[in-house]
């Protein structure tokens, strides 16, 4: 770890090298790289990154201080691995389709799985259409001694077993599929073919391997409930932040739905991305039932202003922000964090 870093000197040199990718806007909501893909916008008009955002900032806390709950607890487990806070790294790669100039495929790997193992969490790895992003991410797993998350474009069947089985081989603690990225542009113009996944080749899939297997791109209740149905252990709310299909609502405003349909006794767990900033962000989306969020434009740029490091100091500054969300709305656990905390 480098003790003389900072968050400002991690923002300053993205800043410097993320020139075709990304702006680093003060305020990252997908407005000023609406349909800049290549690079780090929404897809078509950016109105689904856009309203992530806009699903976040509509809600409102209750401001409660006559309480015992002074040292909040922000630990929790997933998947059998104890956690130092319910938020992951998400899923970033394709460094040369992204345009992501100053760092290689490997390192972007290494600092979001590394970084998110020295926070005390948990971070994923890509897949894309380029060979070196799999073969990053299954580097990075490795020498993070499998406390990673591959996550496997929705491929042709055959090469999805095959990715599913080298990811439990690297020693992963679980697998995901990201099934929003059906029809993901990036994959289009590599010439790779991706599809939808039937309830049937979910189950083959999780027959396949003896990990937890997590869907990521779940938004609608009925995919939910299919997903629990066909062996899921877990699934991600998630537009692919805005990159798969213009129009759909902010995954906060599906989640409580998704989460409903999930109770009675399922035991998979409920993830959530899209727009998480801070860890304000973080406790309103643990309100709407989450058990944990991921963050992915925002570790990214931090893993290329400071590779791990960056990556680490984020996630740690998010952590401390939830700390003081959750004593300013007394919760003394994240057991505490339910609707009671939102205004209205």
């Amino acid at each position: 770890m480098n003790p003389t870093m900072d968050l400002p000197t991690v923002r300053k040199n993205a800043v410097d090298k993320l020139t075709r990718a990304c702006r680093v806007c003060t305020q990252c909501n997908g407005i000023a790289c609406a349909g800049q893909i290549p690079g780090f916008g929404g897809v078509g008009a950016g109105s689904s990154f856009i309203a992530n955002v806009e699903a976040l900032a509509k809600r409102k806390l209750n401001l409660r201080v006559l309480h015992d709950a002074g040292r909040p607890d922000t630990r929790t487990s997933l998947f059998g691995i104890d956690l130092s806070m319910p938020i992951l790294g998400a899923a970033v790669a394709g460094v040369r389709v992204n345009r992501m100039d100053g760092i290689t495929e490997l390192e972007l790997a290494q600092a979001m799985i590394g970084g998110s193992r020295l926070a005390g969490t948990i971070g994923m790895g890509g897949d894309g259409g380029d060979p070196e992003v799999f073969e990053a991410t299954i580097a990075a797993a490795a020498e993070a001694e499998g406390i990673a998350i591959p996550v496997i474009k929705p491929r042709a069947q055959d090469a999805m077993i095959e990715r599913v089985l080298r990811a439990r081989d690297a020693g992963a603690v679980a697998v995901a599929v990201d099934v929003d990225a059906a029809a993901l542009v990036n994959m289009a113009l590599l010439g790779q073919r991706v599809e939808p996944k039937t309830a049937e080749q979910i189950r083959e899939i999780v027959r396949a391997v003896d990990r937890p297997v997590i869907l990521k791109g779940i938004m609608t209740p009925e995919d939910a409930v299919i997903a629990a149905e066909a062996g899921a252990a877990g699934i991600v709310v998630s537009n692919h932040g805005g990159r798969a299909l213009d129009h759909t609502p902010g995954t906060a405003d599906v989640l409580p739905g998704i989460v409903r349909a999930l109770r009675g006794g399922s035991r998979v767990a409920v993830l959530v991305d899209g727009g998480v900033r801070s860890g304000v962000d973080v406790l309103k989306m643990l309100a709407l039932g989450a058990d944990a969020v991921l963050v992915g434009r925002p570790l990214a740029v931090a893993a290329v202003g400071g590779g791990a490091d960056g990556v680490r100091l984020q996630l740690e500054e998010y952590a401390k922000q939830l700390h003081v969300a959750m004593m300013l709305t007394g919760c003394a656990s994240l057991a505490d964090v339910t609707g009671k905390v939102l205004f209205g």
